[in-house]
């Protein structure tokens, strides 16, 4: 397999993590979206990464479909999330929250990189910091009340996905994390970047476009 895309984006950082996890081996091609765009259209047309190049030749792309089918690769009994059920929908809603808050976290971070000044625009801005700072709010909420190390009781997608928005967000915004305002979510990130998987698929945030 092949994974396309660098591990300062929180999707390909969870795939990756999921791959480490699993013990599945793959080559790391850490392929920008904007120096190696024409590389990664011809994998992707929408020029996105994660990309998963499966060993007979299929092209996945979008993380949360790359991760289902790693699921089924390695089967139920070691699958990161149930294939039904409560935990299911539990952990499909975490990953949402979290994804889609790194999304906004993306789109914050390309305003304020390809606009400057008065070129910006303060109702985009406005909006995007409230629906991550909404986020975080519901997201602390959640993580506090389920405690424990993982948020399903056993390692899952959600804490990854989690895991990995949170590391994000601490670098592209560090403005919108406050550790005092949200210690669930604080030791959250802290347990998760303690983890060999983690560490194993690090790099620091750096956009050049």
């Amino acid at each position: 397999m092949i994974l396309i895309g660098q591990y300062d984006s929180p999707f390909v950082r969870r795939v990756a993590v999921a791959l480490q996890h699993y013990g599945l081996a793959y080559e790391h091609r850490p392929w920008s979206v904007w120096a190696d765009a024409d590389a990664i259209a011809k994998v992707n047309p929408l020029r996105r990464v994660p990309v998963l190049v499966m060993d007979d030749g299929e092209a996945l792309v979008e993380s949360a479909a790359i991760l289902d089918a790693l699921d089924d690769v390695v089967g139920p009994e070691r699958a990161l999330l149930p294939r039904s059920g409560e935990a299911r929908r539990a952990g499909l809603r975490i990953c949402a929250l979290a994804t889609g808050m790194a999304d906004k976290a993306v789109s914050l971070l390309y305003e304020h990189v390809l606009r400057s000044g008065d070129r910006r625009s303060p109702v985009w801005v406005e909006r995007c910091t409230a629906q991550i700072s909404d986020a975080l709010d519901v997201l602390e909420r959640e993580r506090a009340a389920r405690g424990g190390d993982h948020l399903l009781g056993a390692f899952s997608h959600a804490d990854i996905a989690l895991g990995c928005a949170l590391r994000f967000l601490g670098e592209a915004h560090p403005s919108l994390v406050d550790a005092s305002r949200r210690p669930a979510l604080a030791a959250h990130s802290a347990r998760c970047e303690a983890m060999p998987v983690f560490a194993a698929v690090v790099q620091p945030l750096h956009v050049a476009v």
